[in-house]
């Protein structure tokens, strides 16, 4: 459950970086920029190179605020009643966390609604998915975190750096990108992202060598 539940998330995480990326050209050409530095154009992506990519991973990290996949976080109840910020919470009440209203809150992030990646390079120290901060939790926190964080942590990254690496993508002419979404108990791009990729590396011969 835990490979099925973490593979269809992290395929829309993938949509989602993918789709910002198209959406904001310049912040793609600094990801290409760090791919050609760290891996160079005759070799494939491997994941010794991926600890390098210190961009790619702030881009990833925007892209979990923004879209978070599961925006609700698994449901507290409280054993007694108590009184949060002012609200009574009665015993036995399920309390959801709306993580994707606290990583767009203007109180906590400047600009909320722009996709720019240069915030977590800032602090990066301060930012990470073990959920120690409570301003960005997109894996939650506690012993109730995400089973499937390690598995997006080594997943995601690869398969973008793979994808971004060895192609260069765009959309179909004609078409329009748009970013809106679907909400459910994981929350998709409403549209299906199409995208053409194009062969970027220096030989044919690294595309059969996969």
């Amino acid at each position: 459950d835990i490979v099925i539940g973490g593979t269809d998330t992290t395929s829309t995480m993938v949509e989602w970086v993918m789709a910002e990326l198209l959406q904001n050209q310049n912040v793609m050409n600094k990801v290409i920029h760090e791919l050609t530095e760290v891996v160079g154009e005759d070799e494939m992506v491997e994941e010794h190179h991926l600890p390098k990519l210190k961009y790619l991973d702030a881009v990833i990290k925007e892209a979990f605020r923004l879209h978070p996949a599961l925006p609700l976080l698994v449901p507290r109840t409280p054993n007694a009643s108590c009184v949060v910020g002012g609200y009574m919470i009665p015993k036995g009440s399920n309390v959801f966390l709306n993580m994707g209203s606290i990583h767009r809150d203007p109180k906590i992030w400047d600009k909320p609604l722009e996709f720019r990646p240069e915030r977590f390079l800032e602090g990066p120290s301060r930012y990470d998915f073990s959920g120690n901060n409570f301003t960005y939790m997109p894996f939650g926190s506690g012993r109730r975190i995400c089973a499937g964080l390690a598995l997006a942590e080594r997943m995601l990254p690869y398969v973008l750096a793979s994808l971004l690496h060895s192609f260069k993508w765009e959309i179909p002419p004609g078409s329009e990108l748009d970013l809106l979404d679907k909400f459910g108990i994981v929350v998709k791009k409403m549209k299906p992202l199409v995208a053409i990729p194009r062969p970027r590396l220096s030989t044919p011969e690294l595309y059969m060598s996969r």
